[in-house]
């Protein structure tokens, strides 16, 4: 018999692949939205799958409409990636990001809890929640210093997740996943936005893109990749956590330079940076260590940035024409 699986947030873009990854294994799959009669699922439209999901109502803050759901839905395997995902947007949405973050998770948990029910469960992470990590890549073992209110909340909800497995003894997982990136992103996301202001500049409909800080640097994967690692997590035969990674770190100033030589263009003649766009607090360093997922998920990270921008400013220029 097909398995069934339930994605809290499937409109997003992790969702949306994970839909897409599971659909692919001949899995059942159920996802959710605030509203789903006026929800688009935009991105399910994107890849071709919306018909094939069936979608449900559901609010994070609502224990009860949690547990109706996962009743109806009967799910094998349940993945929350659901609540707000952008870390500018946390300092000036502080309360909803705690509490759609961290009570989402709770009762998607104690759901399971009070349902009594034999399904496994992950949980998104963050890299968020390691902050700087200036000692060198973090690893699951590396401590937690958040630097946002995003990063608190994801730091919260991986404890959570670790207490439940371990005084209730759930199938539950969390993938501390690092920087991963696709055309699904939404606008507002810094990397969008450089590929979309490099496109603009070659194509003499912008002079000048407005920036914050670039020094800044990250650890880039591809969306559709990581999905398959959080499927993995949840193949295994005992439940625990795990970093997915490049292993490799680029600063911001790289994928801007990237993306403005593939137009034949210096990024540092287009690009002025906004000290008012900068957040309140930043993370200057972070890169993971993916040598466990290797090892015990036979995950490894194949797509890396020069061919990630590629990929993005493809999927740009086709949809723009």
């Amino acid at each position: 018999m097909a398995r069934t699986a339930l994605i809290f947030g499937v409109s997003g873009q992790d969702g949306a692949y994970l839909a897409q990854f599971l659909l692919s294994r001949g899995y059942a799959v159920h996802g959710t939205s605030r509203d789903s009669e006026i929800a688009s699922f935009r991105n399910l439209e994107i890849l071709g799958i919306r018909g094939d999901v069936q979608v449900h109502s559901v609010a994070l803050h609502d224990f009860r409409n949690i547990v109706q759901v996962i009743r109806q839905a009967k799910p094998d395997e349940i993945y929350n990636l659901s609540a707000q995902s952008a870390v500018g947007l946390s300092f000036e949405q502080p309360v909803e990001t705690i509490d759609s973050i961290l009570n989402g998770t709770l009762n998607i948990l104690e759901s399971i809890r009070f349902l009594d029910i034999d399904t496994r469960f992950y949980h998104a992470s963050s890299s968020e929640s390691f902050g700087d990590t200036l000692d060198g890549p973090a690893s699951e073992a590396t401590a937690f210093r958040p630097c946002s209110p995003y990063g608190v909340a994801k730091s919260a909800a991986h404890w959570l997740v670790a207490n439940y497995r371990q005084a209730y003894g759930l199938f539950a997982c969390s993938g501390i996943l690092f920087n991963h990136e696709s055309p699904l992103r939404p606008a507002r996301f810094v990397t969008r936005k450089i590929i979309r202001g490099a496109i603009a500049v070659a194509q003499g409909r912008l002079s000048k893109l407005e920036m914050g800080n670039l020094s800044v640097a990250r650890d880039w994967g591809w969306a559709p990749e990581y999905v398959d690692a959080m499927w993995r997590m949840l193949q295994q035969e005992t439940p625990d956590d795990f970093v997915i990674a490049t292993g490799r770190m680029h600063a911001l100033e790289d994928f801007a330079r990237m993306a403005f030589e593939r137009f034949g263009l210096d990024w540092r003649d287009h690009v002025v940076q906004d000290r008012m766009q900068r957040r309140p607090m930043d993370i200057h360093y972070s890169v993971g260590n993916p040598a466990k997922a290797e090892a015990r998920l036979g995950w490894k990270a194949k797509t890396l940035l020069p061919q990630i921008i590629e990929h993005l400013i493809e999927a740009e220029l086709a949809s723009a024409s």
